[in-house]
């Protein structure tokens, strides 16, 4: 699989990485067995960069993926974030803390969970206002000096505060939903990330599973999976947006692809420095994604998929409106 530079981290990594959220929560059951399957068929594909969560499945997505590590640690960049704080009661709260002291603690717990020495890049997974950036940034290097971290990173950061977080320490990338039906990255942290020179790691690429074409109705999907109280999965919205998969669907067919590996290909192509990570708990899904990798998109076929999804195509917001509030802080 061909490579792509985290930023001016001097960590290399395959153009594609994987998500590996829904192997503990959010989309369904997991099989615990199928996801180490799917973790160690990723490596035999070529993909390198394995992104978790301390709040994934409250710590047991980064221990799955520890147990996976024993024996492939040097095989993989590692990626995991701290920041959003569950409710000790197993309650759906949920808050956001980037205070100095608790980005340490967090840190710490991570590595035991994850059973190593480093995390190759550390995120802050959502910005809390309350915080200063300079001083969250300041922590996290602290952890680059200590040896726990060698790359620091963002997650659903605005421009603005990504140029104040840059100022106090170098960051090698910016996470955020980027794919055809959310282009608002394109407005203002695209451009920030290219003229910072930090590389931009989309997640959600297939719109969490619609733009594959997999998901037609909510009544599908298992009672606790998290589309079922997304915005753009409901009521009119899904029957509006249906209309955008149609669209990924019939050019798929004519270039001879399918529609998750069309919109990959398309994020792909926007340049160098984007490296989606796809999501996925199961092989199957996983090889259609990672074949993506080898799709060349014609600048003609490039601009149908733009004219078909311009920013803002897509209906409804992209979480119900207590997260949105917490997006590009």
């Amino acid at each position: 699989m061909q490579k792509r530079h985290l930023g001016r981290s001097g960590l290399e990594v395959s153009c594609l990485g994987l998500g590996c959220m829904g192997m503990s929560e959010f989309y369904g059951p997991a099989d615990e067995a199928e996801s180490m399957a799917t973790l160690e068929r990723a490596l035999e594909l070529g993909v390198t960069l394995f992104d978790t969560a301390d709040m994934y499945g409250r710590g047991r997505n980064e221990e799955l993926v520890g147990r996976f590590l024993k024996g492939r640690r040097d095989r993989v960049v590692l990626a995991t974030k701290f920041g959003i704080v569950r409710d000790a009661d197993g309650g759906p709260g949920r808050s956001i803390c980037n205070r100095p002291d608790y980005v340490r603690e967090a840190c710490d717990a991570s590595l035991k969970r994850l059973g190593v020495d480093t995390i190759d890049l550390y995120y802050a997974h959502r910005i809390d206002p309350k915080a200063p950036i300079e001083e969250t940034v300041g922590a996290m290097a602290g952890l680059v000096r200590a040896g726990k971290v060698r790359a620091l990173g963002l997650s659903e950061v605005s421009a603005v505060t990504l140029r104040r977080a840059a100022a106090v320490h170098p960051i090698a990338a910016v996470q955020s939903e980027y794919s055809l039906w959310e282009r608002g990255p394109e407005r203002a942290v695209l451009p920030a990330c290219r003229e910072l020179g930090i590389a931009f790691v989309p997640y959600s690429p297939l719109g969490r599973g619609f733009l594959s074409g997999q998901v037609t109705s909510t009544e599908t999907l298992a009672a606790d999976d998290f589309r079922r109280v997304n915005p753009r999965f409901q009521g009119a919205n899904l029957d509006a947006n249906q209309a955008l998969a149609e669209a990924v669907r019939r050019l798929a067919a004519t270039i001879g692809c399918t529609a998750a590996q069309l919109a990959l290909g398309w994020l792909l192509a926007q340049g160098e420095d984007i490296i989606p990570i796809p999501g996925t708990k199961r092989r199957r899904w996983l090889e259609e994604n990672c074949a993506a990798a080898t799709l060349t998109l014609s600048d003609h076929e490039l601009s149908l998929l733009d004219a078909a999804f311009p920013p803002g195509a897509a209906t409804g917001a992209r979480y119900p409106e207590a997260a949105m509030n917490t997006l590009e802080v």
